[in-house]
């Protein structure tokens, strides 16, 4: 029966030249960025922002996100391997970014730049959601192409036989879940967008995006194996822990969002 089954044999890496490699991962990381640009160019040019704007506000993502995924996997998954070879933490290109530390570095880089271009921080979230959706099916995709971060054994036919990771029993492809989930959440959003709902209330589009898409991760995360070898055993991941926060704060911004909206 295992024939029905699909046999997960993807090399990570597209092509070398030399020791340089490009990879999956890394292609599809950067198509992240290249998508939200195409998306926010399309919401600048609508609301009178300036391209200058735009490409600044790139930036300001590109290196937040990066610094943050880098030092949320540090801190959350690894802290005592990390402080014992603090060199090791710069060495990104092993591997090892954690998204939760991305949202809170592009949350991060987010303020910095609506302070700095005396902008509405709300009004940028609300619409930056639209984007980090798309970018988060993009990573996901890339964790596909890696073999990793793959789910528990399933006796579903579209389970995954991740053969570069010498697995034998078919897998919930969860990087497959949650990239569709994140799919479904842009297309709602960006919909949402050309239609004007939910943007006329500042913070009820980010806290919907908040809600929809961490608990999709706290869900698919019951069914996903554990990273680090100190969650096995744990009543929750860790990727559900850090979803919980994200969450409520989520709920707290959708409730004052109506309540600030009924008011006046």
């Amino acid at each position: 029966m295992v024939l029905n089954f699909i046999q997960w044999d993807v090399n990570p890496v597209i092509f070398e030249l030399g020791p340089f490699q490009v990879r999956w991962y890394g292609l599809l990381f950067a198509m992240a960025f290249v998508l939200g640009y195409i998306v926010f160019k399309k919401i600048f040019n609508k609301e009178g922002h300036t391209i200058e704007m735009l490409d600044q506000l790139t930036v300001y993502l590109a290196i937040g996100t990066i610094i943050g995924a880098r030092l949320g996997h540090v801190l959350f998954y690894d802290p005592g391997y990390y402080f014992a070879h603090p060199l090791k933490i710069l060495a990104i290109w092993e591997g090892g970014l954690a998204s939760h530390g991305s949202a809170i570095g592009m949350l991060v880089a987010l303020y910095l730049w609506a302070r700095k271009n005396k902008q509405p921080y709300l009004w940028l979230l609300d619409r930056i959601g639209i984007v980090v959706a798309l970018g988060g099916m993009c990573v996901r995709l890339g964790n596909l192409m890696n073999s990793e971060i793959y789910g528990i054994p399933t006796s579903m036919p579209w389970g995954f036989i991740f053969v570069r990771e010498n697995e034998i029993l078919p897998k919930h492809p969860t990087q497959i879940y949650e990239a569709l989930s994140y799919l479904a959440i842009f297309g709602f959003l960006f919909y949402s967008y050309t239609k004007e709902w939910l943007f006329n209330k500042r913070g009820l589009a980010f806290g919907i995006f908040l809600i929809l898409l961490f608990s999709a991760r706290f869900l698919i995360e019951f069914i996903k194996n554990p990273q680090e070898d100190f969650e096995k055993g744990m009543p929750l991941m860790m990727g559900q822990i850090l979803s919980i926060p994200f969450i409520v704060a989520g709920i707290i911004l959708v409730f004052y969002a109506l309540r600030k909206s009924a008011k006046s």
